[in-house]
Formats: C-alpha cells, sequence, structure tokens
C-alpha cells in the first residue's frame, strides 16, 4: 500500500493537535491506517479501521490511550469526513480528545480509555515520523483521501473543517478553512502533480512510498465504483485500484457499481486485459447475485427478480441480451472484442428510453447515434421497481480482468490518454461521451434529466 511520511521538527504544542481527513473505503479487510504517529513500535500513536468497520484511536506509550466507536463505518460508496482533536491539558479527560464523524462529535466508545493529564501523544514529537495512510504494525489504507489537514498546537471541532450543503443537505468539506497550522502543520490537497505537496504555506512537504493517483472522485462529487459488498460470499476475485479492476482466476462470479441509474443519460467504460468470457451490461439494483452458469441462458438474478443485458465477449461477433432468463439475439456485429485484448468497450444507457448503445474503441455498433437516439443494440424493459445498476461478469475461462472507468480517469493504473469530459465537465473518458450521457457521479445524479 502507499503511503505519505514526514519526520517532524519541534512542535507548537505538543499537548494539542487536529487531524481532519476525508476517506472513502476500498479494502474492507484489516486494520487500515489512517495517520500514525511513532518514534518506534513501542511509542506510537494510530487512528484507523479496524477489521469490523469500527474506527480506533490508540496510543501504547505514556499511557494507554483506546478510543473505539461503536458504530461500524463499511459503507464503499460513501465519503466519510474524520476529525481527531486533542488537549491532554484539559480538565475533563473526555474533552481530552475529541472524535467527529461526519460534522458529528462521537461519544460511544468500546473501549473509551481516554489519555492523562498533559500525557504527550506520539503524532507531534521532534524526531518522530508522522505517517499517512498507514497505522503502525498493521496494513495501509486502501482507498481514496482528500483534504488531509494536520493542526500543530490547537484543538479544532469539524464546523472548522466542513459544512452542511445548502441546497443537498450533505456534509461537504471547506475548500479553505480558516484554520491556524502551527510549526509541523500541513495541508494535503493531492491535487494532480502534487500529491505529497503541503498547501498549509508550512512547506512541510511529505516523502512517498508506493503508487498514489489523483483521481476525480471526492468528497464533493463522488463517482461510482466496483461494490466490494454487492459480490457472492463464495467470490474468490479480488478488487483493485480503488474498486475499478475486478480479477478473477477461478471461477464463475460478478460484481456491479456503487451508484444505480434511477433515469437520465450515463456513459461508462471498460477495458478488458485478457480474452476472456466478459458479460457487460447492466442490471436491476434489488436482482440477486446469482450468475446461471447454462450455457444456453447467462442471466443475473434469479426469474423476476431483475433482467440483465451483456455483451458476451467469448463469441466475439454476437451480442445477446438476457431478461428474467430468457434469450433475446440483438444481431451480430463486425468487431470481435474476444480478439482485441485491451480494447475499450463503450456502453451507454438512455434509462428513459431503455435505448443502450455499445461499442469499441470509438466506433458504434449498429452503427448507432446515441445522441440522436437511433441504432441501439438493446432495448431494455424494466419492469422492477429497482433502478437499473451497471455489472461486470465472467464465465467459466480462466484469468479473467476488467477494469472501469466510471469517469475517475484510470484504467487501472493508467490514466487516460484523451481525459475527455462529459457535457457537464465531468469525469475524464478515453473517448467522447455522446451529447447528453454523463459520468456516473453524484453532481450528476442531480442534474440527469
Amino acid at each position: 500500500m502507499a503511503s505519505l511520511s514526514r519526520t517532524m521538527g519541534t512542535p507548537t504544542n505538543a499537548y494539542k493537535g487536529t487531524v481532519s481527513v476525508w476517506v472513502k473505503r476500498c479494502a474492507l479487510t484489516g486494520n487500515l491506517g489512517i495517520f500514525n504517529g511513532n518514534a518506534d513500535v513501542s511509542n506510537a500513536t494510530d487512528a484507523y479501521f479496524n477489521l469490523d468497520g469500527t474506527l480506533s484511536f490508540y496510543t501504547n506509550s505514556g499511557g494507554t490511550v483506546d478510543l473505539k466507536t461503536t458504530r461500524e463505518f463499511r459503507d464503499p460508496a460513501a465519503w466519510y469526513h474524520l476529525v481527531y482533536a486533542w488537549d491532554t491539558t484539559q480538565g475533563s479527560s473526555t474533552d481530552r480528545v475529541k472524535f467527529y464523524i461526519n460534522g458529528v462529535q462521537e461519544t460511544l466508545f468500546s473501549p473509551a480509555t481516554y489519555p492523562g493529564s498533559s500525557q504527550i501523544l506520539q503524532t507531534n514529537i521532534s524526531g518522530n515520523t508522522f505517517n499517512v495512510g498507514v497505522v503502525q504494525g498493521g496494513t495501509g489504507f486502501d482507498g481514496y483521501m482528500a483534504h488531509f489537514h494536520f493542526i500543530d498546537g490547537l484543538q479544532y471541532a469539524a464546523s472548522d473543517f466542513g459544512s452542511t450543503d445548502a441546497t443537498s443537505g450533505i456534509w461537504i468539506p471547506n475548500s479553505a478553512p480558516s484554520v491556524t497550522y502551527g510549526d509541523n502543520g500541513l495541508f494535503l490537497k493531492f491535487g494532480s502533480g502534487a500529491l505529497t505537496t503541503d498547501s498549509s504555506g508550512n512547506s512541510n512537504t511529505m516523502s512517498q512510498s508506493g503508487t498514489i493517483l489523483a483521481t476525480k472522485d471526492n468528497a464533493r462529487n463522488n463517482f461510482a465504483t466496483w461494490n466490494p459488498l454487492s459480490r457472492d460470499a463464495s467470490d474468490t476475485g479480488s478488487l483493485s485500484n480503488g474498486n475499478t479492476t475486478y480479477s478473477l482466476s477461478s471461477y464463475e462470479y460478478n460484481v456491479k457499481s456503487t451508484l444505480a441509474m434511477p433515469s437520465g443519460k450515463w456513459y461508462w467504460e471498460i477495458k478488458q486485459t485478457v480474452d476472456e468470457e466478459t458479460k457487460i451490461g447492466v442490471m436491476t439494483s434489488g436482482a440477486i447475485n446469482d450468475l446461471d452458469t447454462d450455457s444456453a441462458s447467462f442471466y443475473w438474478g434469479s426469474t423476476g427478480n431483475g433482467g440483465l443485458h451483456m455483451l458476451t465477449s467469448s463469441s466475439g461477433t454476437s451480442w445477446d441480451s438476457r431478461n428474467n432468463d430468457t434469450s433475446q439475439s440483438s444481431g451480430t456485429y463486425t468487431t470481435a472484442i474476444a480478439t482485441a485484448p485491451n480494447s475499450i468497450i463503450m456502453v451507454a444507457l438512455d434509462v428513459d428510453s431503455g435505448k443502450m448503445y455499445m461499442g469499441v474503441d470509438g466506433v458504434w455498433f449498429n452503427s448507432s447515434d446515441p445522441a440522436a437516439g437511433t441504432g441501439q443494440v438493446m432495448t431494455i424493459t424494466n419492469s422492477s421497481p429497482d433502478p437499473l445498476i451497471p455489472f461486470c461478469a465472467f464465465g467459466s475461462a480462466s484469468s479473467r480482468v476488467s477494469q472501469v472507468n466510471f469517469g475517475n480517469g484510470y484504467f487501472g493504473t493508467t490514466d487516460v490518454t484523451s481525459a475527455v469530459a462529459d457535457g457537464n465537465g465531468e469525469g475524464r473518458f478515453e473517448y467522447t461521451p455522446p451529447t447528453g450521457f454523463l459520468a456516473l457521479c453524484t453532481n450528476n445524479l442531480g442534474s440527469d434529466s
């Protein structure tokens, strides 16, 4: 896992500090580090997600500090705002560490062991290492981070870093908080080309270990990814690269996205990196995660639980759609998907008309024109009350890998070449989205008509 580190100088005030950061989880396993300060393994302060989804703040030096939330935070589709604020000179022990989640102070912990009076935590000691995205003796953070603030010398509240959007009612970042950083303080915007740069004015730039990518996904505009919670419990595959790469080597399983499409027009791209049987399309969000492997009938969801419309790449030139276990041939096309590994499959869906368009490497099948609403490769009738949702599934071949770009701007860890946005200026795609078709992200979900 990637992480950032810096050796601390003389602090402004070693007893007081604040960390504010926005995170979006990907992996749901292990003790995933958010930040850490340490002299060594026996002298460390850590903030991290536990395996069960709870959050911990822990110190093993100068007296144990152990605060573990009773609530679990396991939503891979959500951005969380976390604020850890400490002042160990406070008279009341419960005021010595304050922990906020999405603007609300967390008060229920088990265990709930607070710092002693004037205890110095390991986060801000001269010569100690301060790390972002790692926990001492554990694993690195697997997910997205934005707007990481470290404050040396003051205990701030969550309201200094975030506020409630008047239109959506969602807790969002303050782009330029009015805070004083102190000598060791720093502000990481994680901007493209400046992932380790300190924007606090202190020039406390950090050192980078591993690969970190600057994506379009952020706390103000949440993009779709594959959903690790949507998969079958026996799925042996893995998700990586911010839950945009799905890999499978042993059997037939499938994955769907974190965001659904209740209405409007949407565009996304998938690169299949090997010549395998890949199924790409949409299904209803409430469908059962079950892939019938009978060769005559591939479908997602048993009869009555939602239709599936897909491209089966192993057939090379055939398009099929499946709706409640009913096979309907949609015609034969000239581009052989199966003979073109690393080709980019384009998908455009008009939910309101039910028209789906697909193409490869910039060329739409059936001479279709999605912007004009002509030449669709299939028409979808959704009788379910549940909205449609993108999915990817694999057949019985081995070494299957697909990389999706819902607008984040990468296939795996490779930046798209063209970096084309949709008509609203959102997302980064390899090919130009048809006029009126948008990236699947929360900004567009509010303007999908």
